[in-house]
């Protein structure tokens, strides 16, 4: 087997930063005009909106995620990718589509397509 497009590295890098809790890392592989997709909610635009969209790090909130693939060329990248949320006390477990449309090595639009997408709206409502 070959190695990864520089891509696919560069998403695995981006959820092995955001699995450790290093956004700092993470906000590096992201373009400042990033379009961010969500699912079942508003799309953010732009680094400071979506940082204003994750939890305070004293929330107890947090996802992990478990990387199945990643698959990409030159201009897109496509993860398979299981999570694991916590949210108040409540936990949900889902798989995601992560498709990412990079440009010079960095992410400028992101799109989520899950398995149960109420289940997701429900829980993060």
């Amino acid at each position: 087997m070959g190695s990864d497009h520089p891509n696919a590295t560069r998403v695995r890098e981006a959820m092995e930063s955001f699995n450790s809790g290093n956004i700092d890392d993470y906000a590096e592989l992201l373009a400042d005009d990033v379009v961010w997709h969500q699912i079942g909610a508003p799309t953010l635009h732009g680094k400071g909106e979506l940082a204003a969209s994750m939890p305070s790090a004293d929330s107890g909130d947090s996802i992990q995620i478990k990387l199945h693939d990643v698959v990409a060329n030159d201009d897109h990248a496509v993860a398979l990718v299981e999570a694991h949320a916590t949210r108040a006390g409540r936990t949900l477990d889902y798989r995601t589509t992560e498709i990412v449309h990079l440009r010079d090595g960095l992410v400028t639009e992101r799109w989520a397509f899950a398995e149960d997408t109420q289940a997701i709206k429900d829980f993060f409502a």
